[in-house]
């Protein structure tokens, strides 16, 4: 599989340098791409999702390398997304790293992240970002507090960890169009490091009741559409387990009155493209996968190509036809990715494909296990 990860990094080159050079620092900033066409319904809105940024050590001295050597640029690393995440109403990421500063930044096991991540972020075209995970108390306390003051700074909002009570109690709302959509964001362990001391709320963990109340509370305070992301599964399995499969069944029927308190749930954590699926009327997407990440080793011990690689979620909401009823999804789409090791760039398989390069079985295994559980009897298609 390394082989091919290479055969496949010469085959892409004429595309991925286009997009590096648009990107680079001492470079004109890139026109934004066409707007989206108009949704068919008034009012409605498209909403996309990526998966886990998990800058390795081999991609932070990528962006060094990228940034001339001086600094980091993680935006020639994002470039390929770009054309999908900012043509959104509004778009959601996953930090699953804390930053660092002052150079001290590290991969696995213990992530710090150089806070230039977030204007990558920012500058790809994201609104806002999940940031519970396994990782989110590498660094403490401190940690938590870097990460979030680095997306403040960049103009990115997040949700799952807080500098203060307040914070942690506080839902994080993004308008899209005129809806005005709650983002809220748990995750199942921070791999056995035990959450600050005296600041059990830096961490959203996930818990059944907790994230029910948070989202008829978000509704109650005015959420047109409840958004959940949950750093959940069994790592390097494609499908989900047995407690996702549940919970997302739990989550789905929690309703008020004849509404539904959560509109769409956003998995991340196994590392590899689970399966979407409609749970009781809601979209669940179990995991997404890893869009940034350096080679993979899975449980096993070996290379496993399944780590770089991805789905870009999207999903198009209308609006109800009276107060009080659920905004609908009218649309669900998954855009294929990669990341491409060797060159050090997310890829969108599907324009890959167009432009010649040899990725059709890449692709195809993605979108298999997408629609693994009958997401395509639902509706759901491949976007480009």
């Amino acid at each position: 599989m390394i082989t091919r990860s290479r055969q496949v990094a010469l085959v892409l080159t004429a595309l991925l340098t286009a997009g590096a050079a648009c990107q680079a620092r001492d470079h004109e900033p890139p026109k934004p791409p066409a707007p989206a066409p108009p949704a068919a319904a008034e009012g409605a809105f498209t909403l996309v999702a990526s998966g886990d940024v998990l800058p390795h050590d081999s991609i932070i001295e990528r962006a060094r390398f990228d940034a001339g050597g001086t600094g980091y640029d993680f935006r020639p690393m994002l470039a390929g997304a770009r054309p999908v995440v900012s043509r959104a109403d509004l778009a959601l990421c996953h930090m699953e790293t804390i930053y660092g500063a002052n150079g001290d930044y590290s991969g696995y096991p213990l992530f710090k992240s150089p806070p230039e991540v977030a204007e990558a972020l920012a500058a790809t075209g994201y609104d806002g970002c999940s940031t519970a995970s396994n990782h989110s108390v590498d660094d403490g306390a401190d940690g938590v507090r870097r990460t979030l003051d680095a997306l403040d700074r960049a103009g990115v909002r997040h949700a799952g960890t807080a500098r203060t009570e307040a914070e942690s109690d506080t839902a994080t709302v993004l308008r899209a169009g005129r809806a005005q959509v709650a983002h809220l964001a748990y995750t199942l362990h921070t791999n056995g490091h035990p959450l600050p001391a005296d600041q059990p709320w830096a961490v959203g963990l996930i818990d059944e009741a907790r994230i029910v109340a948070d989202a008829r509370a978000a509704r109650k305070a005015g959420a047109d559409v409840v958004v959940v992301s949950l750093h959940w599964g069994t790592e390097w399995q494609d499908a989900p387990d047995r407690d996702q499969l549940d919970l997302a069944r739990s989550l789905t029927a929690a309703r008020t009155g004849d509404r539904p308190d959560i509109d769409l749930i956003l998995g991340t954590h196994a590392h590899v493209p689970q399966a979407y699926e409609k749970v009781n009327g809601t979209w669940v997407v179990y995991g997404m996968g890893d869009q940034i990440a350096g080679e993979m080793v899975n449980d096993t011990g070996a290379r496993d190509p399944r780590g770089n690689q991805s789905t870009i979620g999207r999903f198009t909401f209308a609006p109800p036809d009276r107060a009080g009823e659920r905004w609908k999804v009218t649309k669900a789409e998954f855009v294929p990715q990669l990341f491409d090791v060797d060159a050090g760039r997310v890829v969108n398989l599907n324009q890959a494909l167009a432009e010649g390069a040899e990725v059709r079985a890449v692709r195809d295994r993605v979108r298999d296990v997408v629609l693994s559980r009958g997401a395509a009897e639902d509706g759901l298609v491949m976007g480009k």
